[in-house]
């Protein structure tokens, strides 16, 4: 082993993450309703076995040696059954990685020339869908609640090979978690997370609620 040999191995290497890890790929989707800009929100099919019943945007696993884009335009062209055609994407959000280990890449999307009583979407996978100005959702202030996450070793885990052995002091990490109510549905969780940070893309152009619906 040399410095040479170190060099060629790292000459060109294409980096990753060094933790194995989920990706996934999301649209937030803004749809044009009577003249007012709305946000748009599936509710997953109870059927399914991941997070049935809760509120997210269009978007899902990201597969092999596809780009997150490409995934979250083919994820939503199949979830409301619409054309690509009509998905135009306008932005790229902060992506976010879950408790749960989950990388989220979230785009901004307008739904251009799509009524939102016509969208027969996959019944197999969304049980509805529901919309909200977006205005409503800038006026609103989220409630906010932090979620400590800790780290539990398991039996089998070797304390022996650690400083103070089982007596070790895990580090707690704390997760934000928010909450965006209208009408009777509740965002929360990762979509929330998302929806937040698109709201605040948003709130720093300095433009008014008003502006922003038109």
């Amino acid at each position: 082993m040399n410095i040479s040999s170190i060099r060629e191995a790292f000459r060109n290497k294409q980096f990753s993450n060094l933790d194995p890890i989920r990706e996934s790929a999301v649209v937030v989707p803004i749809i044009k309703i009577d003249n007012k800009l709305h946000i748009l929100f599936e509710i997953r099919a109870l059927s399914l076995n991941n997070q049935p019943g809760e509120i997210c945007f269009p978007g899902g696993k990201i597969e092999k040696n596809e780009s997150a884009l490409d995934c979250a335009i083919r994820e939503t062209v199949e979830e409301l059954n619409i054309c690509r055609d009509n998905i135009e994407i306008i932005g790229k959000l902060a992506c976010s990685v879950t408790p749960s280990n989950m990388t989220i890449y979230s785009f901004c999307g307008i739904l251009n020339n799509v009524n939102f009583d016509s969208i027969k979407f996959n019944k197999h996978e969304v049980a509805s869908i529901f919309t909200v100005p977006i205005d409503e959702l800038l006026n609103q202030t989220p409630l906010l609640s932090d979620m400590a996450i800790n780290l539990t070793p398991p039996q089998s885990f070797p304390f022996h090979l650690i400083q103070k052995e089982e007596a070790y002091s895990w580090k707690v990490g704390i997760c934000p978690s928010y909450f965006y109510k209208y009408k009777d549905n509740i965002i929360c969780g990762a979509t929330a997370k998302i929806l937040k940070n698109f709201l605040d893309t948003l709130e720093q152009t300095g433009l008014s609620s008003q502006e922003k619906a038109i």
